[in-house]
């Protein structure tokens, strides 16, 4: 098992506490960005460096992913093509991506996009707080217990 952080839009926080948990569960985290992401390292970290261009870290983790692996990641797109390929995936906000859940995600998402590109505002996601950290840890701490059971 394995987790798959897409990280060039994770915080900090997020993938800090992805460090550690993967630390003190022996699981290998793999960080996937087009460019180096600062505090990678550990035994149990990899980053991988992805050319330059659209999806290419998408493309990347879906390449590398297996069935009961954990992806994280607030790419809704790329949790589609994850799922669909038997990872499980949270955001960093710990929403859970399910089968049942995903296609609407991605119907609300694809709205969202056509009002911006019509220029209409959009609401901007707030700050990655306390009460985001706490309920990305829960999550992922639920997920990996299952994962790991299985």
């Amino acid at each position: 098992m394995k987790i798959f952080v897409d990280a060039d839009s994770c915080p900090r926080d997020a993938r800090e506490l992805t460090l550690r948990t993967a630390g003190r569960r022996r699981i290998q985290a793999v960080f996937a960005a087009n460019r180096p992401v600062p505090g990678i390292s550990g035994e149990n970290a990899a980053m991988e460096i992805c050319p330059p261009g659209e999806n290419s870290a998408d493309d990347r983790i879906v390449e590398l992913a297996e069935p009961g692996d954990l992806a994280i990641s607030r790419d809704i797109a790329l949790a589609k093509r994850l799922l669909e390929k038997g990872v499980a995936v949270i955001d960093d906000r710990g929403r859970v991506f399910s089968r049942d859940n995903i296609n609407e995600l991605l119907s609300l998402r694809n709205f969202t996009v056509g009002l911006a590109e019509s220029g209409l505002g959009v609401e901007r996601t707030a700050n990655y707080g306390k009460k985001e950290r706490k309920a990305f840890a829960d999550s992922l701490d639920r997920i990996l217990v299952k994962l790991l059971k299985n």
